[in-house]
């Protein structure tokens, strides 16, 4: 009786080439990559919050910008009833136009910001952009009317005088424009975290040390060939 040998069509158990790398190679994980996993979520939150809070008080810049570069809606009083000097005028819609696109340079300056100070990016940052945009709009909102001209339409027109003109006050008719700032900066972010962002490395291979045996696989005629040697080698087998 001889011992029962491996198939011909089929390769040794536990030795499948196509589960090793190049040369016989096996997986290695590489040096300690803990320090590549990023910081932890308590950090991720922390970042985030001075984000959002950074964000908020830029809007003070963003509402001083606004009631500087706004144009002016003119008005002029004739001692009964005001109204507009340039009825035809397009002044009220640029004030909206003016700080929409105010709130788009805000929001990829901020966002290339945030990006160049924590390139992995992260869920937490991209809340912070939009939450502290949005803060940030609506200070910059209230801002520029306090700073602008004066609410209080009559006394501005008593102040100026009959058939003198003055400025109307500031308004956003468009309550949409205070979203341009965080979407802006949460696209930007989004973009630049694609496109630029660091990549998880792929796993190393380290090399077989030349103590290990490097099996080969046997397929086909040199099966038969193996099987022949254990007969020979077998006490008895060529009597049998």
């Amino acid at each position: 009786m001889t011992a029962p040998l491996t198939p011909p069509h089929q390769p040794p158990p536990n030795d499948d080439p196509w589960q090793k790398g190049p040369s016989g190679a096996t997986p290695w994980p590489g040096p300690d990559r803990a320090g590549d996993e990023g910081p932890g979520l308590r950090t991720e939150l922390v970042q985030a919050a001075v984000v959002a809070v950074v964000l908020a008080v830029m809007g003070v810049l963003l509402g001083l910008l606004w009631m500087w570069l706004a144009p002016r809606v003119p008005l002029i009083s004739d001692g009964r009833i005001v109204y507009l000097k340039d009825s035809e005028g397009e002044q009220a819609i640029g004030g909206d136009g003016t700080f929409a696109l105010l709130g788009l340079a805000f929001g990829v300056v901020s966002a290339a910001a945030v990006f160049l100070f924590r390139k992995r990016g992260g869920v937490p940052l991209v809340l912070a952009l939009a939450v502290g945009g949005l803060l940030g709009s609506l200070l910059a909102w209230r801002v520029g009317i306090w700073l602008g001209p004066s609410q209080d339409v009559v006394a501005a027109a008593k102040h100026a005088g009959k058939g003198v003109a003055f400025d109307a006050p500031l308004k956003l008719a468009a309550k949409g424009a205070l979203l341009a700032w965080p979407v802006a900066a949460m696209i930007v972010h989004l973009g630049a975290t694609a496109v630029f962002g660091p990549r998880d490395p792929e796993p190393a291979w380290a090399p077989q040390s030349p103590s290990e045996p490097q099996s080969q696989p046997s397929y086909g005629g040199d099966a038969s060939q193996q099987q022949q040697q254990q007969q020979q080698q077998q006490p008895g087998g060529e009597g049998r």
